[in-house]
């Protein structure tokens, strides 16, 4: 009798140990590695000479502290909201100089008027950001991973703003960053979505994107 009441205490002591309270844990917060915003959209010259120059040098200038040190993109449309292609236009355009409209290169000898934008990691267009859930509504079987934001509204009403002004995007296996596979993309940024085309080079990795919106 007195060796199970020995062992009755001993195991009252352990349970009574295992519920004192012990130190929090540090709250380890993993940030996203791969967020992108998009700067506001510029406009420093018109068509009226050579074409419109929109360079980033002279963009930094007129636009100081409002364009991030390193672009990783850059967008440009026409005041009335189309691209480059669909306007008909000839234009280089690059992240690390900007954006230029030649006369010269058109059929009509006249650029249209455009207006740019850049894309920047985090934390340069950091604000109050409330993440979606993650989505995964194709496959790459086909002729790529397209995980474009107006199929997603489309297939998932409701569950992602209507101007994400940020994008995630990590394989569906081992959550690894679209950036770090190496793989080519020919879409990937906040306002259009994800897509991964298959090429002879390459066949697309499963991805997965979310989308950072302003908290309401």
């Amino acid at each position: 009798m007195r060796n199970l009441l020995g062992l009755v205490v001993i195991a009252g002591l352990i349970s009574a140990g295992s519920l004192q309270p012990t130190e929090p844990l540090p709250l380890a917060i993993k940030k996203p590695v791969n967020e992108r915003c998009w700067t506001e959209w510029f406009d420093r010259d018109n068509p009226s000479g050579t074409g419109d120059w929109e360079l980033l040098t002279q963009l930094r200038k007129k636009y100081p502290g409002k364009i991030c040190d390193k672009p990783v993109d850059i967008e440009a449309r026409t005041w009335s909201g189309k691209t480059p292609a669909a306007a008909g236009d000839t234009v280089e355009m690059d992240k690390d100089k900007g954006f230029v409209c030649k006369n010269k290169d058109q059929k009509d000898k006249r650029c249209n008027d455009y207006r740019v934008r850049f894309s920047c990691y985090s934390p340069y267009c950091a604000e109050e950001v409330c993440w979606t859930g993650w989505f995964d509504r194709d496959d790459p079987s086909g002729t790529g991973d397209w995980e474009t934001l107006s199929s997603l509204q489309k297939q998932y009403p409701g569950k992602i703003c209507k101007k994400p002004k940020y994008i995630e995007v990590v394989t569906v296996s081992g959550n690894v960053p679209a950036t770090a596979t190496g793989q080519d993309f020919y879409m990937f940024n906040p306002t259009e979505g994800f897509v991964c085309k298959k090429s002879n080079h390459q066949d697309c990795k499963d991805y997965k994107v979310r989308f950072g919106c302003c908290c309401d």
